[in-house]
């Protein structure tokens, strides 16, 4: 069997930045072990599986090692490869998903805007293994959704953490840390070494944690934000109601065949 292949770079519009996704435009579903091995062989973050759905499309998410609920960089990849290649200049992509409901992304000349559901976060505590292993002091707030996001007062404080991945990774939790920006309204980094993902270099799916509270935070509906992995990426937020906008550019690096 011969899949088609696409590696786009999301939240960027530059080549080598941002977060690189695999996308495989599938014509049915393949078994889970499958796409599973798949999405190991490819060793990126995120590989997405699509399948068309009448004039919408089905899709779901592989890390190396196991399938998530929700990826934001990911689903950017997989509309940008639909609106470029196989239903050229669509503006509008419809997705279904097992979990997070329908999503929708807009394309916005060069830039796609994906609408997500919210996540609020409930205030957490954070445990003493977490913060080893982190290498961090207690956080100035902790909150918990899916995922657990720890704020702190300054940008460089985020910039600074050099987790223990292996300790990180026997909490079972996957970690937000965020700050006020500099030139952008929040930055953020994101560790989920449990899924197999030490640090995710940018994360469209914290967002719908992250843009609720700087939100209500800073006490306005559109913001910007800056995820200060390596790699970097940029995103322009905005909250509405029960969803969130998170928009960002994507650039096409390497189209292939897969050979299963």
């Amino acid at each position: 069997m011969r899949l088609p292949l696409y590696q786009v770079d999301a939240f960027t519009d530059q080549l080598f930045a941002g977060n690189p996704a695999a996308v495989v435009p599938l014509s049915q579903w393949l078994p889970d072990t499958v796409m599973q091995k798949i999405a190991a062989e490819n060793n990126l973050a995120e590989t997405a599986f699509i399948l068309p759905d009448g004039d919408d499309w089905a899709i779901r998410w592989f890390t190396p090692e196991a399938e998530i609920d929700l990826c934001g960089h990911a689903t950017l990849a997989s509309a940008f490869v639909i609106a470029h290649f196989l239903k050229p200049g669509a503006g509008l992509i419809r997705f279904s998903t097992q979990v997070a409901g329908e999503l929708r992304v807009t394309r916005q000349g060069e830039r796609f805007s994906l609408d997500f559901p919210a996540r609020p976060g409930a205030v957490a505590e954070v445990s003493a293994d977490v913060l080893a292993a982190l290498g961090v002091a207690a956080p100035e707030a902790a909150f918990a959704a899916r995922d657990l996001m720890l704020v702190y007062d300054r940008a460089e404080q985020v910039a600074a953490v050099k987790p223990d991945f292996a300790a990180l990774a026997r909490t079972g939790r996957k970690i937000i840390i965020t700050a006020p920006g500099d030139d952008v309204d929040f930055v953020s980094r994101f560790f989920a070494p449990s899924v197999g993902i030490a640090e995710d270099p940018v994360t469209g799916s914290a967002h719908c944690t992250l843009i609720p509270y700087w939100a209500d935070r800073l006490g306005k509906p559109e913001l910007t934000a800056r995820q200060i992995s390596a790699r970097g990426g940029q995103l322009w937020c905005r909250m509405e109601g029960a969803r969130v906008q998170i928009a960002g550019h994507a650039v096409l690096y390497l189209e292939g065949t897969i050979h299963v």
